[in-house]
């Protein structure tokens, strides 16, 4: 059940990052979507979108590798 719950917790900034790249896509073929008033508004929210979903998936692939001892030495917690 435990696993469950971890890959719904995956899956939102999984989606949140294909959003962001949709945005970006239509923004550069000059298709504006509801909510948004320009097209540079599209892209940058797009990208906002984005980045916020690819710095938490790679933020949980490093703290699990970090914890799994997966990682160069210069990347691990110092003690002290």
């Amino acid at each position: 059940m435990g696993r469950f719950f971890a890959l719904l917790i995956l899956l939102l900034p999984i989606f949140t990052a294909g959003f962001g790249i949709k945005l970006m896509r239509d923004a550069f073929f000059h298709i504006i979507q509801s909510p948004f008033s320009s097209v540079s508004v599209q892209f940058l929210i797009g990208l906002i979108l984005f980045f916020i979903g690819f710095a938490f998936i790679g933020g949980f692939i490093f703290y699990r590798d970090r914890k799994n001892g997966k990682i160069s030495p210069r990347f691990s917690k110092r003690e002290g």
